[in-house]
């Protein structure tokens, strides 16, 4: 019962995961990191299949990583999306078992353009959007998000938002995740937070920019 979803405020980028692996009726973690950090801008939240997941994701980072290194610039948040995308309609088309599960989300902060979010859904389909979620749990967070979401939200109030996109998925959902992270990105700071049924772990880094 995967749940992914994620919105863009007032010069910030946010997005939130749970942190369940499991197989079929068997838990095996509670605290898997499903958004995986592809530079210091840059966010890529998936769900699917956990070893196919992992597996794609971290060839997304490495790529996006080496094309830094060889050309002495990182990509912009729109050319790591279209990036993502490309490869996830090339392994579908090459019949690449798993991929054909995945749901990603592109989260980042350029110093251009500020804050941005991509949609690229299980057939390598791509949307620039402003909130959005997938997985079991969009059926509960995008009907909170499409009450309470409004363009140029604070913090407070994404974190309020996501609280209660989290409390409705917690109440609705037959089988839900108990524990979820939240990353936030913005320019100078990113925010990682833990939520779980008992207790909040905030951790503040600051980035050299």
């Amino acid at each position: 019962m995967e749940c992914v979803f994620g919105l863009v405020g007032d010069g910030f980028a946010l997005v939130v995961a749970d942190t369940s692996a499991v197989h079929s009726i068997l838990v095996h973690k509670s605290n898997e990191d499903k958004i995986m950090v592809l530079d210091s801008h840059k966010l890529l939240g998936a769900s699917g299949e956990s070893g196919d997941r992992v597996q794609f994701t971290e060839y997304i980072q490495k790529n996006v990583a080496l094309y830094q290194f060889r050309n002495g610039i990182p990509l912009t948040t729109a050319a790591a999306a279209n990036f993502t995308r490309g490869e996830l309609a090339t392994a579908l088309r090459k019949g690449f078992p798993g991929v054909s599960d995945f749901d990603l989300g592109c989260f980042c902060y350029d110093k251009e353009t500020g804050p941005s979010l991509y949609y690229i859904d299980y057939i390598a389909t791509l949307h620039k959007i402003d909130k959005g979620a997938f997985g079991y749990g969009s059926y509960f967070s995008l009907s909170m998000m499409d009450r309470h979401y409004h363009s140029g939200m604070t913090v407070e109030e994404a974190i309020d938002l996501v609280d209660k996109c989290i409390i409705e998925i917690r109440s609705r959902l037959v089988v839900a995740p108990p524990n979820f992270v939240i990353k936030l990105w913005t320019k100078m700071v990113q925010g990682i937070a833990w939520r779980n049924l008992s207790r909040i772990l905030v951790v503040h880094l600051q980035l050299n920019i």
